[in-house]
């Protein structure tokens, strides 16, 4: 007996043939171009319905969107107050005001303002408001003052001479300046110089300090001003025969 395996006389036994797989279709590529659809001029309805710019309707105010087209509302200046003459007015708040009542369920507080109003030729008012809210009072305090316009007399932007008036308390100094002096003075005294067209005075308040008193006197100095022509009329003279 021999030692070689293949000396067998019994036959070998082949593996059974397995059948070959069907060929597999190609896969497509994947940087092969997708079929490309038919392009036509007219755009998709979708893309005219999207909103542009960032998603937001061009019409709405938002982040984005046309802020010229829509949004809020901008706020418009109250009108500036007129004369009946057609004349802007001036309105300076002199003062206001607070006060507490006392009631059951507590402090019930209201305001009052004073106001000057004045169209810087020569006319100038003063008003007083109460009202439970301060824009209201101011309001009801311009409408005052408007309705108690006075024609001061005024001389090339200061008062014609040395003037002194009193109120209550309040007493007031005013004396006439040369140009570009100014307006000397503070509080009330101020407030209606300005108002009325006073450029260059000089002003002093000599006794109480309350504020309605204080502008009350000014208003009662300048009425009491006199021309030059007025004092020579009173007396009986024409201007030329005093020059």
């Amino acid at each position: 007996m021999s030692d070689n395996p293949t000396e067998n006389n019994t036959p070998e036994e082949k593996p059974a043939e397995t059948p070959a797989p069907a060929a597999e279709a190609p896969a497509p590529a994947a940087d092969a171009p997708a079929a490309e659809a038919p392009k036509t001029d007219a755009p998709a309805a979708a893309d005219e319905a999207k909103p542009q710019d960032g998603g937001r309707d061009n019409n709405r105010g938002g982040r984005g969107g046309n802020r010229r087209g829509g949004g809020r509302p901008q706020r418009q200046a109250p009108p500036k107050p007129m004369t009946e003459d057609g004349k802007e007015l001036t309105e300076k708040v002199v003062f206001i005001n607070r006060c507490a009542t006392a009631t059951k369920g507590g402090r019930r507080f209201s305001f009052s303002a004073l106001m000057v109003s004045g169209d810087k030729e020569g006319r100038v008012g003063v008003g007083f408001g109460k009202a439970k809210e301060v824009a209201e009072c101011i309001r009801k305090g311009s409408d005052d003052a408007k309705r108690s316009l006075v024609r001061m007399k005024i001389v090339n932007g200061t008062i014609p001479h040395e003037v002194q008036a009193e109120h209550g308390g309040g007493v007031v100094l005013l004396k006439p300046a040369s140009p570009g002096t100014g307006i000397i003075a503070g509080g009330g005294v101020r407030a209606v110089c300005e108002a009325v067209g006073i450029t260059d005075v000089l002003g002093k308040s000599l006794g109480s300090n309350n504020h309605a008193n204080v502008v009350k006197a000014t208003m009662k100095a300048l009425s009491e001003l006199r021309t030059r022509e007025e004092v020579l009329a009173s007396r009986g003279k024409k201007v030329k025969e005093s020059l």
